[in-house]
């Protein structure tokens, strides 16, 4: 059953049927750079939009004091969604406040974040409820 309530639901659907279509082909035991490596070449074989390595700059009293880097800003239907790819078996506070910052920083209001395990692809979606 499909929820109603979710906030880009469709384009959520197809991105995370993509995560489950790499773990299909390549397990649980390889390393993150490798699943990144799959999840872009399947988003482009899907047709999606995105950037991979998407730059975000940080300020702080309007000076500029660094950068993150996001794995993926994923465009699907106008649709902006920041993908995070990680190797672990469970989320990890550090790993969900990341990604909190990503989405607050750039102002987009979704994010997802998905953990490559031993025994499958699991995910979070994180809002931002300050956009």
């Amino acid at each position: 059953m499909h929820r109603k309530d979710l906030i880009y639901k469709d384009e959520c659907y197809k991105i995370i049927g993509i995560l489950y279509q790499v773990f299909k082909e390549l397990g649980g035991e390889l390393l993150e750079r490798h699943y990144q490596k799959a999840v872009s070449l399947a988003l482009k074989f899907a047709g999606i939009n995105f950037i991979e390595q998407y730059p975000i700059k940080l300020y702080y009293l309007g000076k500029y004091i660094g950068i993150y880097y996001i794995d993926f800003l994923i465009d699907i239907n106008d649709a902006k969604i920041i993908l995070e790819i990680k190797k672990n078996e469970n989320f990890g506070l550090k790993n969900i406040k990341q990604v909190n910052d990503y989405i607050k920083t750039a102002k987009i209001k979704l994010g997802i974040l998905a953990n490559f395990t031993k025994t499958g692809v699991k995910y979070k979606r994180i809002i931002n409820l300050q956009n």
